[in-house]
This record gives C-alpha cells, sequence and structure tokens, in this order.
C-alpha cells in the first residue's frame, strides 16, 4: 500500500506513404500471396481439365454388345471421342479406331443395322477456339506460370531498387497551406502572449519580406521554441505556418537518422531543396535534440551518422541568402543539451519559452478544448483554471477530455462540473480503485496518515491550503491530500520549502506517533521530502552550512562534451549529506509539534476520513474551525463537492 499527498509541486512534475516498389506488408509483396496465386492456378486448371469427376472407359466391343441388346440410348461422336448414355442414364466413355467411321466399326463387331438404328447417334465436330484451347491448356499453363513466376521475382527487385533510390528522400509531412482542415491559427493557441509576439514577426516577414529587406534587417533564420512537454511547442510552429499562410514540413529529428551512414545528410538536403522550391515556407523539426546534442561525445557507431546529420543542418542554415524566405523552427524540451554551433546567432537566432500556463491562460484553454462538447448550466471553467496549477495545455486536454469520457460512460448528454472536478484527480493521480478494498487496520492507518498531511498544512504558516482529503485509492496511491497556491506564483521561498517538506512527513509522524509502527505507505512521501531538502542544498543555496554555492546542474562538460556528474569533493559531499539530514529532520519535528499541540483535531480528521472517505474543502474546513483552528485568508472560491 502507498500514500500520496498532491502539492503544486508534484503538479507540476506530471503520411506520406512511401513510393515505388510494393510494400513489404502488402499482397504482392508476401509469400503468402505468390503461394495464393499458386493454388488458384492449380485450381483453374484442375476445374478446366475436368479431373474432379471419373467417368468409367469401356472398350468398344462391350458398346457394341449394350447396343446389340438395346442397352444405349444415345453415342455422341466427337473424333474418336465417344461419349455413351445408357437408358438408364449411366454415362461411360469408349474410343473408336481412328478413320473410320462408327457404324462400320460397329457392324465389325456384329452390331446388325436394326440395332444401330434403334441408337440416337449425335455427331459434333471438333473445331473452334474451345477445342484449341482444351487442347493446347494443359501444355501452356504451366509456361504461363513461369513466365508470371519470373514477372513477379522482376517486380520485386525493381520495387527495391526504387526504395534505395529514395531512401535518402526526405519524409517530412507537408501541410499546405490551403488545407482548411488541418489549418491552424494563432486563435486556436490559447496563452503564450509573450511567444505569439514574438513570433508574429516570422509571419509579416513570410507575408510582406519587402519591409524588411528595404531597411536591411535580416530575419531570423532559425527559431527554437523550448518549454516544458504539452507547453504547445508544436502547436505554436502550426499556428505561425497557418497565420503565414505558408507551405509546413513537419517532421522529427529522430526521422533523419537511420541505420546507414550518410542517409540523414542525404535526408537534409532533400528536405532544404523541397522547402526551398516551395519558398516561402516553415520547416518544423521536433525533438531536435534527437540529432542536435553536443558533437564530440561519441567514438563512432550511431554517433558518427547523427554528427553528420548535425552538420549538414549547419552548413544548410548558414547557405540561406537573406531573400531564401525559408524559415526553420525547432522544438526541444532539453536546450541544455544542444551543441554551442546549433543554437548560435546566425542558425537558431530566437529563442522562444513556453511556460507553464497561468490561471488566466488555463481558463482560455478550457475555453477552447470545450468548443465542441455539450457543457451543463452549471460548468464554471474559471473555477476548474485555479484548481489546476501546474497543468500543461496538454494536461488540460486531456482534463476536457476525460471530463467528457465520465459523463458519456454515465449515459449523459452533457458535461457536468463535477465531471471535470473528477477530471482533474484522475489526470493528476489515475482512475480511482474502486476494486483495492482495505481492511479495516488499513483503512484507520490510512485515514491518520492523510489527516497528518492535511494537519500540518493547515497549521504551518506558509503551507498552501488543503482543498480536498480522502482515503480512496488513485493511481499508486493509497490515499491522497489536495492543496493549492493562495495565488499563483512562480518563485518559492525557503520558509515555504521547510513547511513543505514537513507536510510532506506528516503522513510518516502520524504513523509513528499512532500507531508506533511505520509501513511502506510513506514511502513516495520521504522521496519528495528527501530530494526537496537536497535541491535546497545543493542547487539554490538555502542551507547556512554550504552558503550560497550550487553545487548541481551546472551542467559541467569535458573537452569531449560528456556531462561531469560531480563538481565538489567528498568533504562538500558529506557537508551536503549532513544538512539534507538535518532539514528532514527539523521537518520530522515540525510535523510532531503540529500533531501534538492538535491532537484533538487530528482525531477528528482522521475518524471523519473513515467515516465519509473523502472531505471537501468546506467540511474540512468546519472540523478545523470548531477546533479552535484558524484558517488562512483565502482568495479562491470554494470548489463544489464532487
Amino acid at each position: 500500500m502507498d500514500f500520496n499527498f498532491l502539492n503544486k509541486n508534484n503538479a507540476q512534475n506530471k503520411g506520406k506513404k512511401g513510393k515505388g516498389g510494393m510494400g513489404g506488408g502488402g499482397f504482392g509483396g508476401s509469400i503468402a500471396g505468390t503461394l495464393l496465386i499458386f493454388m488458384l492456378i492449380t485450381a483453374v486448371y484442375l476445374a478446366v481439365s475436368d479431373t474432379g469427376k471419373v467417368t468409367p472407359e469401356i472398350s468398344i466391343s462391350e458398346l457394341a454388345k449394350s447396343v446389340s441388346i438395346g442397352e444405349v440410348k444415345k453415342i455422341l461422336v466427337e473424333g474418336e471421342k465417344l461419349t455413351i448414355t445408357y437408358q438408364n442414364d449411366e454415362i461411360k466413355k469408349s474410343k473408336k479406331e481412328f478413320g473410320s467411321a462408327l457404324s462400320q466399326t460397329l457392324f465389325n463387331y456384329g452390331v446388325t443395322p436394326e440395332a444401330f438404328s434403334k441408337t440416337e447417334i449425335e455427331i459434333k465436330e471438333e473445331s473452334g477456339f474451345m477445342f484449341l484451347l482444351f487442347n493446347l491448356l494443359p501444355f501452356l499453363l504451366p509456361i504461363v506460370f513461369i513466365l508470371l513466376f519470373f514477372w513477379y521475382l522482376s517486380r520485386q527487385v525493381r520495387g527495391a531498387g526504387m526504395q534505395a533510390l529514395s531512401f535518402g528522400q526526405s519524409k517530412a509531412r507537408i501541410t499546405d497551406p490551403n488545407d482548411k482542415n488541418n489549418k491552424v491559427t494563432f486563435k486556436d493557441v490559447a496563452g503564450c502572449k509573450e511567444a505569439k509576439e514574438e513570433l508574429k514577426e516570422i509571419v509579416d516577414f513570410l507575408k510582406s519580406p519587402k519591409k524588411f529587406l528595404e531597411i536591411g534587417a535580416r530575419i531570423p533564420k532559425g527559431v527554437i521554441l523550448t518549454g516544458a512537454p504539452g507547453t504547445g511547442k508544436t502547436m505554436l510552429a502550426r499556428a505561425v505556418a497557418g497565420e503565414a499562410n505558408v507551405p509546413f514540413f513537419h517532421l522529427s529529428g529522430s526521422e533523419f537518422v537511420e541505420m546507414f551512414v550518410g542517409v540523414g545528410a542525404s535526408r537534409v538536403r532533400d528536405l532544404f531543396k523541397m522547402a526551398k522550391k516551395a519558398a516561402p515556407a516553415i520547416i518544423f523539426v521536433d525533438e531536435i535534440d534527437a540529432i542536435g546534442r553536443t558533437r564530440g561525445g561519441g567514438f563512432g557507431g550511431g554517433n558518427d551518422e547523427r554528427e553528420q546529420t548535425l552538420n549538414q543542418i549547419l552548413v544548410e542554415m548558414d547557405g540561406f541568402e537573406p531573400n531564401d524566405k525559408v524559415i526553420v523552427m525547432a522544438a526541444t524540451n532539453r536546450p541544455d543539451v544542444l551543441d554551442p554551433a546549433l543554437i548560435r546567432p546566425g542558425r537558431f537566432d530566437r529563442k522562444v519559452l513556453l511556460d507553464l500556463p497561468d490561471r488566466s491562460d488555463r481558463e482560455e484553454i478550457l475555453k477552447i478544448h470545450a468548443v465542441k462538447k455539450p457543457l451543463a448550466e452549471d460548468i464554471n471553467l474559471k473555477l476548474i483554471a485555479e484548481r489546476t496549477p501546474g497543468f500543461s495545455g496538454a494536461d488540460l486536454y486531456s482534463l476536457m477530455n476525460e471530463g467528457a469520457i465520465l459523463a458519456a460512460r454515465e449515459n449523459r448528454k452533457k458535461v457536468f462540473q463535477f465531471d471535470l472536478i473528477r477530471a482533474i484527480e484522475k489526470v493528476m493521480l489515475g482512475p480511482e480503485r474502486k476494486s483495492h478494498l482495505l481492511s479495516k487496520k488499513e483503512k484507520e492507518i490510512t485515514a491518520y496518515h492523510e489527516a497528518g498531511h492535511a494537519l500540518v498544512a493547515s497549521v504551518l504558516p506558509y503551507a498552501d491550503p488543503v482543498h480536498k482529503v480522502s482515503i480512496i485509492a488513485r493511481g499508486n496511491a493509497g490515499g491522497y491530500t489536495l492543496k493549492l497556491p493562495l495565488e499563483e506564483r512562480r518563485l518559492q521561498s525557503k520558509k515555504e520549502f521547510i513547511d513543505d517538506i514537513a507536510m510532506s512527513l506528516g503522513g510518516y509522524v502520524a504513523e509513528q506517533m499512532i500507531f508506533g509502527d511505520i509501513t511502506t505507505g510513506p514511502s513516495s512521501d520521504l522521496q519528495v521530502a528527501t530530494n526537496l531538502a537536497r535541491a535546497m542544498v545543493t542547487r539554490w543555496g538555502m542551507s547556512d552550512v554550504i552558503g550560497p554555492i550550487a553545487l548541481a546542474g551546472s551542467g559541467g562538460r569535458t573537452p569531449y562534451g560528456e556531462v561531469i556528474e560531480k563538481e565538489f569533493s567528498e568533504a562538500v559531499s558529506t557537508k551536503v549529506d549532513a544538512e539534507v539530514s538535518r532539514i528532514i529532520n527539523d521537518g520530522i519535528k515540525s510535523a510532531e509539534k503540529v500533531l501534538s499541540g492538535h491532537r484533538k483535531a487530528f482525531d477528528a480528521i482522521a475518524q471523519k476520513l473513515i467515516e465519509v472517505e473523502t472531505l471537501e474543502q468546506e467540511e474540512y474546513e468546519k472540523l478545523l474551525t470548531a477546533h479552535g483552528i484558524l484558517l488562512k485568508k483565502k482568495d479562491l472560491p470554494a470548489m463544489p463537492s464532487a
């Protein structure tokens, strides 16, 4: 069983088909297709040759005897071939002598003219196309099959040759500016105000480059978009192309690299050649860190191919003239690993950072994703935006989609507010595990654990207020405490971090205090607290012992581009470990002081959780007020119960 608490920190940590040749997965390109063709030809041959039904064959003497006694009703003569139909409709075959008449042959075997005249004789001339076909088909079929087999092999070889010729061609997907279904503009991208202002210059240049060139201005050749995953880098690049109404060449950085050296560079040349022909145009390379990493870190193998591809990109971007009207855009969430030659002025001149959306931006993003969803009258997207700090644009899209799925699952035609509230927790932590039934003892431990988190957060002055406490399992969490900041903030102080650590350790202290033992529940809490304490010491200079020194994340590299993992001595490392332990121990003492000083409120919250399993903000605050705990001043309106 694992417990978890949720705050703003861990909320933030959250074609073109190939041408030429036959496809390897197609009918013509598979061995099964060849076998099927062979079986069809065999079936046709068997049907034509009529080997399915065996007709008995008799001698001419037996035929003469049957004609003499009147058993034969009809004889069909086809050359030397005789088809005999008896009075009982039985059919047999026979053959007469070559060049002699049937009547003469039967007379020679003793058939009288009277007996012969009682038998119907039909003579069918063997001539025409069908005669030739039936006689030649047994000889032609094997020849035709062999010819088809060799034709198939030659087609495969030709297809492989065409694929080899196209191996070095670019695999970029092209979005036509006139394709209204796939066209994206700035209206479709909410938030990112500063980023859109930066990119409007690119749009102006593509629309009317003359005014820039006349004044001697040189538009940036490249624009690199950086930001956390899901912040809309790809969408913004598509919006630039849509606003400028130019072709959009889109591909991923990994699509350049193949197992053969030189293919990536060839594809780069082909891509830029295509873009120059379609100019004005935009080339967009997503996840450019796949090929744009710092060179020199490898010594052969696949790195040679990656570095050749990167070198070719650098050469192509240097070859641009100011009037080429081709702009390269790229996106990555790892700008720290990119080669300095790639991001220098003259290549990727413009660096646009996309932050996580703030409260107003989140509301605008939610409105865009809600356009095609039937919303109920009680929907208030502002409240949803306030309850989702740290959510990216992709998270908000998933939230609206999950809300619609929850409504459809319950056979409702509209999405209600409580659907979106439940969707928030589903996106953060995962779906409810209703089948995860706790024993009475485990339920009690979980309740006291989450009550410890909640009470410490509510009492400490710099911790964020609690909005919800639950002991219902979600995802990997056996229970969770949802706390949200009073207002959006980009900076966080040392005092806030210290209270956050104490809050995260509240469950650990609660278990030890009430049950005199520790379970595996606080494992994720301990990890969060330890990582935060180590970051305070090594990254943010929040330790009086170590001082204002950054010991981690400095990005040191060797001359070969390898990252230096550790830049400090063992003595300093020992001090760091001691400081981390001190901060954790101080957090434990702070949590113990809160829970001991407010024992009645602590027990009341835990017992209420055992009874109802979930406490929303309004009901939880009533418990605090009843036990004399002052509430923090809140700017946020209370959320309705889910």
